[in-house]
C-alpha cells in the first residue's frame, strides 16, 4: 500500500512539472510573437514619434551676403533677407544654424563673408547684388560641392544660379507715372553706382516718361554709392531746387536720403508738391510725414520671391546651377506699388495698366542702354 501511494505521488509531481513547463513555453512564445509583431508594424509604418520629428525639421541651410547697403537698407538687401526669413519660417529653419546673413560694410568684406559662411557649412549662399560677382565666382570655384546664387548679375559656373530682373520694364512704368504726376514736367533720377544694371533703371524710366511727354526734362545723377544717405539727400535737394517735382531712385540706402529731403520739404511747406518713387520693395513707409506721404509709388522687384524659388529648388534637389533666370512682369516679379491711393490716382493707375499691356504684348520694348533709348525716343 505504501509503495502504491509513493507511485501515485511521483506521477502527480511529474505531471505538475510538465504542465508548468508547458505554461512557461506558451507565455514566452506569446511575448516573442508580440515583439515580432511590433517590430513588423514599425518596419511597415515607421515609428510615429520619430516621423513627426522628421517632418518638423530640415537639415537644409541657406545664407546671404549683403552688398555695402546693409541688410536693413529698406530696399534690395532687405527684400532678399525677407525672402530668406519667409523660406526659413515655412521650413522650420532656425537662425544661426538653418539660415543667416553676413553684412558687408564695403567690397573688402565680400569674400571673407562668403568664406565664413562656407566654413559654417551653409548649403546655399546668395550674393545679393552685382557687386558681389567676383567674390561669388571665386568662392564657387574653390568650393565646387557648394551651391551659390548671384542676384542681379550673371556668373558662369555649374554650381552658380544667376538671377536677374527686367528692371527696365518696371522703370518704364514708373516713368509713365512720374510724367503724369509732374506739374513742372521736370523729373529726376538718382542712381547708385554707375553700371549696366542701374543704367537699365535709368533709361527705362526716361523712356516711360517721354512716352507720355517727349519734351519732359529728366535730371540724372549718380551717387557712385549705395550707402551714402547724406549724398542722396544732397542730390535730391539740388534736383528739387532745379525744378524737379518727382524723383525716382535706384540707389539702395543712398535713396533714403532722397526720402529725407522730400519729407523735410513737405514738413516745412505742406504745399511743396514733391514726390519720390521708391525701388525694389514698396517704400511707402519711407515717405510718411505727418498726415502726408511723399511716396508716389515704387518699382517693386520681388527679390524675395527669387530667393525663395532658388532655395526651394535647391532643397528639393533641383538646384538650377549653371542657369540664368530672368524674371519680369509676366512672372509677377516686377510690379508697381499702388499703396498711396491719394497720390497714385485712378487716372495714373489706368494709364500704367495700358502701357503694361503694351510691354507684355511686345508692342513696346523698354530700352536697356543709352543707344536703345536714343533710338526709342527718336521713334516717338
Amino acid at each position: 500500500m505504501k509503495n502504491k501511494l509513493l507511485l501515485i505521488l511521483s506521477v502527480l509531481f511529474a505531471a505538475v512539472l510538465v504542465l508548468g513547463a508547458c505554461g512557461s513555453t506558451d507565455d514566452e512564445s506569446s511575448d516573442d510573437q508580440t515583439d515580432q509583431d511590433t517590430e513588423q508594424n514599425d518596419d511597415a509604418t515607421g515609428d510615429e514619434g520619430s516621423s513627426d520629428e522628421e517632418e518638423g525639421s530640415s537639415d537644409f541651410s541657406l545664407a546671404m551676403v549683403t552688398d555695402e547697403g546693409g541688410v536693413d537698407d529698406r530696399s534690395f538687401n532687405q527684400s532678399a533677407w525677407e525672402g530668406i526669413e519667409a523660406f526659413a519660417m515655412d521650413n522650420g529653419l532656425e537662425r544661426g544654424t538653418g539660415y543667416d546673413y553676413a553684412e558687408s560694410q564695403n567690397a573688402a568684406d565680400f569674400l571673407p563673408n562668403f568664406n565664413n559662411l562656407v566654413n559654417q557649412n551653409y548649403q546655399l549662399i546668395f550674393g545679393v547684388g552685382y557687386q558681389l560677382a567676383n567674390a561669388v565666382e571665386q568662392v564657387a570655384s574653390q568650393n565646387p560641392d557648394g551651391h551659390f546664387s548671384i542676384i542681379d548679375e550673371v556668373v558662369e559656373g555649374d554650381n552658380i544660379a544667376s538671377v536677374t530682373f527686367a528692371e527696365e520694364q518696371g522703370s518704364f512704368l514708373v516713368g509713365v507715372a512720374a510724367a503724369l504726376k509732374s506739374e513742372s514736367q521736370n523729373i529726376g533720377f538718382v542712381g547708385g553706382v554707375t553700371s549696366p544694371l542701374i543704367k537699365r533703371f535709368e533709361v527705362g524710366f526716361v523712356a516711360g516718361a517721354k512716352s507720355v511727354n517727349p519734351d519732359i526734362e529728366v535730371q540724372v545723377q549718380y551717387a557712385e554709392s549705395f550707402a551714402d544717405e547724406g549724398l542722396g539727400r544732397s542730390i535730391a535737394n539740388n534736383m528739387y531746387s532745379s525744378g524737379a517735382d518727382v524723383i525716382y531712385h535706384a540707389s539702395g540706402a543712398t535713396g533714403l536720403g532722397v526720402f529725407t529731403e522730400a519729407r523735410n520739404r513737405v514738413e516745412n511747406d505742406p504745399e511743396a508738391g514733391v514726390w519720390v518713387i521708391g525701388v525694389d520693395r514698396d517704400q511707402y513707409e519711407q515717405g510718411q510725414q505727418g498726415d502726408m506721404n511723399v511716396t508716389l509709388t515704387s518699382m517693386v522687384k520681388r527679390v524675395d520671391v527669387a530667393v525663395q524659388e532658388v532655395a526651394a529648388r535647391a532643397m528639393n534637389g533641383d538646384f538650377p546651377g549653371g542657369e540664368h533666370l530672368v524674371l519680369g512682369i509676366e512672372d509677377d516679379a516686377i510690379a508697381i506699388a499702388e499703396t498711396n491711393t491719394e497720390a497714385y490716382t485712378e487716372e495714373i493707375k489706368a494709364a500704367v495698366a495700358e502701357w503694361q499691356e503694351k510691354l507684355l504684348s511686345g508692342e513696346v520694348v523698354a530700352p536697356q542702354t543709352d543707344d536703345e533709348l536714343e533710338e526709342f525716343v527718336n521713334n516717338l
